[in-house]
């Protein structure tokens, strides 16, 4: 798909909110054109681990851990019954609404209220954005009865792609509905952790065939891939992986990115998306006494530095979508509110600026 936004603002997923109108009302006004479904982790059903896992074979909650508990007699058969379903859903041209391996409203509250809203005006933005946790961030996150990480067990680590897969499948169903492309983010923030001793037994190649596959699976439904981490991490890696976008926090970590130079250049030179993370979520500091000015003038630098490389100019600009470095759920919401408006500000000044139409 051939999609260009040049200079306009999406969100990565979670805010503070506990009312998805009230998180989905500051979207619409901030990021009207690639408006998203906001995650709420104010609920315990929509914090990663939880809120991507409805339908997975074996899994069980205790105390409110939720793991899977591959020693019970009725595991087998759990497994085979997810593999029958998931074969029936890769042939289905229409996933309904209520699908056992979709994301149910008690776990995606936001999800449903910006599908009604969008379906019944009648808006068609530029594009819409849904996402789904990375196979690695989740498989690793999730583990057995005996606490051992998901992603050791080949049974379980290949459960979690095609669960993961299938949600992003379920989610274009639904949103390519409202008439506009749809973008699938894949949100890894455990990449950060990636080559350290945390992760060890992991190859490169687990990695990115893991990404592959749940790519795979959004491009055979006609929709973008993106791949978001919100820190440092290997990025020749996830070029490789070969997503539409790729999302990095550009406030914090641009002179990492940049170290990956001829990977970089490559992207670009092959029609792909940078998602520049542009306005600050870490710290609270950072967020208050930013503004869109000094945020432009960061990203002058940065553009400098990737004409360095060179790179036209315009194609770099007309190439490029803006982002919050990482959600906001774990802000105040008058944080979060604040970082949406220094978003839409930011977009703004690139749009009327920097873009040549």
């Amino acid at each position: 798909m051939n999609f260009q936004a040049p200079g306009n603002a999406t969100v990565i997923g979670s805010f503070p909110h506990a009312e998805a109108d009230d998180a989905l009302r500051i979207i619409m006004e901030c990021v009207p054109t690639i408006p998203a479904w906001p995650q709420l982790p104010f609920y315990p059903e929509e914090r990663m681990v939880r809120q991507y896992n409805e339908g997975m074979p074996g899994l069980r909650m205790k105390e409110d851990n939720v793991f899977f508990d591959t020693s019970q007699p009725e595991f087998e058969t759990e497994l085979l019954e997810f593999y029958e379903e998931y074969l029936k859903v890769l042939d289905m041209e229409q996933m309904p609404l209520d699908h056992k391996l979709g994301i149910s409203p008690a776990y995606s509250r936001g999800f449903h209220v910006l599908y009604k809203t969008l379906a019944g005006v009648g808006y068609k933005p530029l594009a819409v954005k849904g996402q789904i946790a990375g196979p690695l961030t989740l498989a690793t996150t999730l583990t057995d009865q005996d606490r051992r990480s998901a992603y050791y067990d080949s049974r379980l680590r290949d459960v979690v792609i095609k669960t993961l897969a299938i949600k992003a499948k379920w989610q274009i169903h639904q949103l390519r509905a409202i008439g506009a492309p749809v973008i699938i983010f894949i949100d890894e923030p455990s990449l950060a952790a990636y080559g350290s001793s945390a992760f060890l037994g992991i190859s490169e190649d687990d990695v990115k065939n893991d990404l592959q596959e749940v790519i795979e699976q959004i491009h055979s439904e006609g929709a973008l891939a993106g791949i978001h981490c919100c820190e440092n991490t290997d990025w020749s890696l996830l070029i490789k992986a070969n997503p539409d976008i790729l999302n990095f926090d550009a406030y914090g970590f641009f002179d990492k990115l940049i170290l990956y130079a001829q990977d970089v250049k490559d992207f670009i030179q092959r029609d792909k998306i940078l998602a520049w993370g542009l306005i600050p979520t870490g710290n609270p500091e950072d967020i208050k006494k930013e503004t869109a000015g000094s945020l432009i003038e960061r990203w002058k630098g940065y553009l400098a530095a990737l004409e360095r490389l060179n790179i036209e100019r315009k194609r770099i600009i007309s190439q490029s979508l803006i982002t919050p470095s990482c959600g906001t759920g774990t802000l105040t919401p008058d944080l979060s509110e604040r970082v949406m408006h220094l978003l839409r500000e930011v977009s703004e000044i690139l749009q009327r600026d920097y873009v040549e139409y």
